[in-house]
């Protein structure tokens, strides 16, 4: 393998481990923010007393929390069904040229 081919392949093993990381980060940013706002929340429905309506939010924002879960993670199994699509597009229109 020559300088250039290995250049290539570091930089687009670097690219596709910083799309990795970005998934993750993502992930973990909104958890993070999910946990911050609804022990907010829940201070707040303590604090005023009444009816337990803090659980809703919790509830609602968990349900989609656990959606970008499964999907962020079912994407980086392999190259997931997006890097799949691409690749069959790809030698799709390499067969037409």
């Amino acid at each position: 393998m020559d300088r250039n081919t290995a250049a290539a392949d570091e930089r687009l093993l670097e690219r596709r481990a910083r799309r990795r990381v970005g998934i993750k980060m993502g992930f973990y940013i909104h958890a993070f923010v999910y946990v911050l706002v609804n022990l907010g929340l829940l201070a707040l429905n303590a604090y005023a007393g009444g009816e337990r309506w803090a659980v809703f939010p919790l509830l609602g924002w968990g349900l989609g929390l656990a959606i970008h879960g499964i999907v962020s993670f079912a994407s980086l199994q392999g190259e997931g069904w997006r890097g799949r699509l691409l690749e069959s597009e790809m030698q799709r229109l390499r067969r037409q040229r």
